[in-house]
C-alpha cells in the first residue's frame, strides 16, 4: 500500500461488479449499514434529493427482475440482478436540478460499503424505465412517497457466489494535468 493509499482508497480500486450471488440473505445489520452510507453520499446543495427503497422481498424482487428483464429485452428466464436477493432501488426527486448526480452518488456509496462489509454488489440501470410505469408510480403512493421521482439505478446486493473478478486494465489518455 502506498503511502496516500488507505481502506477506503483500496475499497474503490477492488470493488468489482459482481454477476453471480448466493441467495441467502445477507443480515439486515449489513443492509441497515449500506443504506446508510448512501445517505451519506455527497448531494447537490446539501439538498438529499434522493429516496432508497429496500426491497428483501421475494415476490417483489422477482417482479422487478421480470419487468427489467422485459425492458431490457432478454430471453425469458433471465434474471437481470443475477440471483441477488437484495434489490436497493435509489430514486431520484427530479424537482431537484443535480437529483441524477445525487443518485449516482448514492450509488456508489452504497456499493463501495457492500465490498466493504464483504458483500458483493452491481448497479442495475432500467429503474428509470420501472418507476415510469404505473405499477410502480403506485408502489411510491402506497409508501406514502409524494411527489415525482425517477428511478436512478438498482444496486443489487448479496453473498457472492464467484470469485472476487479481476480488475481491467486502466485506459490510458484519461487525465490531463494543468500545472504551474
Amino acid at each position: 500500500m502506498s503511502f496516500m493509499e488507505n481502506d477506503v482508497i483500496k475499497a474503490m480500486k477492488d470493488r468489482r461488479s459482481i454477476r453471480k450471488f448466493k441467495a441467502d440473505m445477507p443480515e439486515k445489520e449489513h443492509l441497515e449499514t449500506i443504506v446508510e452510507a448512501g445517505l451519506y453520499a455527497a448531494s447537490g446543495k446539501g439538498m438529499q434529493a434522493t429516496i432508497t427503497i429496500a426491497v428483501t422481498d421475494k415476490e417483489l424482487r422477482d417482479r422487478l427482475a421480470e419487468i427489467n428483464r422485459q425492458i431490457g429485452g432478454w430471453d425469458e428466464g433471465f434474471d437481470p440482478f443475477y440471483g441477488a436477493p437484495v434489490i436497493l432501488i435509489v430514486l431520484g426527486d427530479k424537482s431537484i436540478p443535480t437529483y441524477i448526480y445525487d443518485g449516482s452518488l448514492v450509488m456508489g456509496n452504497m456499493m463501495l460499503a457492500a465490498h466493504a462489509i464483504g458483500l458483493g454488489s452491481i448497479w442495475i440501470n432500467r429503474a428509470k424505465e420501472e418507476f415510469e410505469m404505473p405499477e410502480y408510480k403506485q408502489l411510491l403512493k402506497d409508501l406514502g412517497i409524494e411527489g415525482e421521482w425517477e428511478g436512478i439505478g438498482h444496486c443489487a446486493v448479496g453473498y457472492m457466489n464467484c470469485d472476487l473478478p479481476k480488475p481491467a486494465d486502466r485506459k490510458e489518455g484519461r487525465v490531463f494535468w494543468i500545472e504551474e
